[in-house]
């Protein structure tokens, strides 16, 4: 029998601290977190600290010379760099280490790569990557000679990184060109969800927070969930409903991560602006994590570059039940809860319903009782309090949001 299963790649890890280098040491962890995502097997991990990165080959000449000895007795087949690298010190360090080396940038592009299922999604993963390597494609070396692919060569694929720069852009400009088509359809569905009547939410936060799994505890249904990073890559949007027949719609999008390289910030723009324009953003967090102010400043950054920093939100601090007391929320309004309790569905709709009536304006309407029916409509777009149905004449009192009062307005006949 024949063995078909692919080889691991072994492959060593490095990062290069300036003085100034701020959470140096969350960031080579998320390194190595994001290698094992891509299916690597981690044998070594090396740190320098320098005044500046060297110009030519990153690190300097006696940690090169460690990292030779390593590689030649280790058997490693690749090197993951925790910056970008220039593609001369791509070429250079490739050239002196004679193996396969890809910085953090090649790597996150590497499993956008392996996680996209849309069509859209892969003309992205593939437009940021030919974009990314664009400029590397003039080097030497075992950059534009990888024949077994592996991490940091998904995508694409090795016949179009070979390609010469007037075919790599021709590429380039085909993809943006079909994007533009399948964006414009998107934005004739994302334009009629606009316009529509229903509350929309949005799902952010740092990756691997656990936004899938709140999706799947709101709307009941499956979404696919996994403790690994960017487990969810394109932008899904489910119906949910808070509270009687109000109905909302929940969009969960790709999770956000430091370093997260300008080339999917801008290839991913359709799929972020599902998240541009909600009505609230519901921000899940990774109480667990003991870096997780660290990720909620990555994001609340995200959001200012992405011009959603206005955006009402509610905080939802998961994975509760793996906190050590004395835990104290940054953020409010904010619930604290564990995803996979059994009372989490219920406390996070009653903190849901309690920001979203801040949001909305509350109103008093009468009804008879034989047009009380017609409230089962006007339910749909407002959060309605409990009535009786024992009078003739009933005062219903509730809550609407601003575009929806003129909606309200047209009930006032309907339902006296």
């Amino acid at each position: 029998m024949f063995e078909t299963r692919q080889k691991q790649e072994r492959l060593i890890l490095l990062g290069v601290e300036l003085q100034e280098s701020e959470n140096f040491s969350l960031s080579m962890q998320e390194l190595a977190r994001l290698a094992q995502t891509a299916g690597a097997d981690i044998v070594h991990s090396y740190t320098q600290k320098k005044d500046r990165y060297d110009s030519q080959t990153f690190v300097g000449s006696g940690k090169l010379a460690e990292l030779k000895r390593v590689i030649q007795t280790e058997e490693i087949d690749t090197m993951v760099v925790n910056n970008r690298l220039t593609p001369r010190q791509n070429s250079n360090l490739e050239a002196e280490l004679g193996i396969k080396v890809i910085d953090r940038m090649q790597l996150i592009l590497d499993i956008f790569a392996l996680r996209a299922h849309s069509r859209e999604g892969k003309l992205q993963v593939h437009l940021a990557q030919l974009e990314y390597l664009l400029p590397r494609l003039s080097g030497q070396g075992i950059m534009l000679s990888r024949q077994a692919g592996g991490i940091g060569s998904r995508g694409p694929g090795e016949s179009q990184l070979e390609l010469d720069r007037r075919r790599i852009h021709k590429q380039i400009s085909d993809i943006k060109k079909e994007l533009r088509t399948v964006t414009k359809n998107h934005e004739t569905v994302r334009n009629k969800r606009l316009s529509s009547q229903v509350f929309k939410i949005g799902l952010i936060g740092y990756t691997n927070a656990g936004k899938s799994t709140i999706m799947n505890l709101l709307t009941q249904t499956y979404q696919y969930e996994a403790d690994a990073l960017f487990a969810t890559l394109d932008a899904r949007t489910k119906q949910v409903y808070l509270k009687d027949h109000f109905q909302a719609t929940l969009t969960d999008t790709v999770g956000f991560i430091q370093d997260l390289p300008t080339e999917l910030i801008a290839a991913f723009a359709s799929t972020l602006e599902e998240s541009r324009h909600v009505d609230l953003l519901l921000h899940v967090v990774d109480a667990s994590d003991p870096y997780y102010e660290d990720h909620e400043k990555v994001v609340f950054n995200l959001l200012k570059d992405l011009k959603m920093a206005d955006l009402p939100r509610l905080t939802v601090y998961n994975k509760m039940d793996k906190v050590d007391k004395g835990f104290i929320a940054n953020h409010f309004p904010h619930v604290c809860l564990s995803a996979k309790s059994a009372d989490a569905a219920i406390e996070l709709r009653k903190q849901l319903l309690q920001v979203i009536k801040k949001l909305f304006i509350p109103f008093k309407v009468k009804v008879s009782q034989k047009n009380r029916y017609k409230l089962y409509e006007l339910n749909k777009i407002a959060l309605l309090n409990s009535y009786g149905a024992n009078k003739e004449i009933d005062q219903i009192e509730g809550y609407v949001s601003e575009k929806n009062k003129w909606k309200l307005e047209e009930f006032y006949n309907a339902l006296y």
